[in-house]
């Protein structure tokens, strides 16, 4: 079993921003590289303020950030490309992954996967218009995961960096189990460097699948990451047990990214719903996670929010 492996953080929108990524890396690291959530352009040759704070380099000062586009437009993938190399970024990963409806209705995110004519057509003119690095991040299909197996062979002619592959398709969203059979074989036909994504959970699972799955050494963390934030730096070293002073580093983490969101955010009730949401991931790992989340999600203020939180982590120090 390979130890010389890279953890990766997988893009989680609206959570895995740079402030997140900083108090993580911070707080509980294990994490070799962060993924950007995806810039995505509306139509217009803009890039939002909020996309553009996110990758800029001074706020990603001592983490290796690669950014992340969303796109089924060739003009729209050269100017974020373009765009990202000016700050100086080497690599471009670009997401055939999002399975939400309103995305894959429009034919982006996992919704393209099955368009495999578009996606030549798009990479041609990038590779032909701009000198970037380029991998791809994508789910097996939309509605069966036949559809990469049709793609990948398209794929084989572009120098992409890697392929990362979430083993669901799209129209699972993050229901059901992944498809391990299926990821074995986007293994057997492509040459491409292939990156692992999906429900590694626990230190056990993630010894499974590198047990299953010998050739890969990329693993991609997404909600997981999310849920245990201890479980990259767990999974490194090889170890079940969590740190003793596991709820201190919690809520130090906690009160990290809850000033940082309180700076950023306007209003009180725009960062009780950011922090709640946060709670959805967390409270998984707690010992009686429903009652957890169910507390935190009873606060209707910042001031009750606040009294919830301390209440769970008194009950789970204990």
């Amino acid at each position: 079993m390979d130890s010389n492996f890279s953890l990766l953080s997988s893009p989680l929108q609206g959570f895995t921003d740079f402030r997140f990524r900083n108090a993580f890396n911070t707080y509980f690291g294990g994490i070799d590289t962060f993924y950007a959530p995806y810039i995505k352009l509306n139509g217009k040759l803009d890039i939002k303020k909020a996309y553009e704070r996110d990758i800029l380099p001074e706020n990603n000062k001592h983490i290796e950030v690669i950014p992340q586009i969303m796109t089924n437009d060739a003009k729209e993938f050269l100017f974020v490309a373009n765009y990202v190399k000016q700050l100086g970024y080497k690599e471009l990963n670009w997401n055939l992954g999002c399975p939400y409806p309103m995305v894959t209705k429009r034919g982006m995110g996992a919704g393209l996967i099955c368009d495999f004519v578009k996606i030549e057509q798009i990479l041609q003119e990038v590779y032909e218009k701009c000198h970037i690095t380029i991998s791809m991040k994508m789910r097996m299909g939309y509605e069966n995961s036949n559809e990469i197996l049709k793609t990948l062979p398209v794929l084989e002619q572009f120098p992409l960096k890697n392929i990362a592959i979430h083993a669901r398709i799209g129209k699972q969203l993050y229901k059901g189990g992944v498809d391990l059979d299926a990821f074995e074989k986007c293994i057997n036909n492509t040459t491409h460097k292939l990156y692992y994504n999906g429900d590694i959970t626990s230190v056990t699972t993630f010894k499974e699948l590198q047990e299953r799955f010998p050739s890969i050494n990329n693993w991609m963390i997404g909600r997981g990451l999310i849920s245990d934030p201890f479980l990259p730096s767990m999974i490194k070293n090889n170890t079940l047990e969590y740190p003793t002073s596991k709820m201190q580093v919690f809520e130090d983490f906690h009160a990290e990214i809850y000033n940082q969101y309180g700076e950023a955010l306007s209003g009180q009730h725009h960062l009780l719903l950011k922090m709640t949401s946060f709670w959805e991931y967390f409270s998984t790992t707690f010992s009686d996670s429903r009652k957890t989340f169910k507390k935190i999600k009873k606060a209707k203020s910042i001031k009750a929010y606040d009294l919830a939180v301390r209440e769970v982590l008194a009950q789970e120090q204990g």
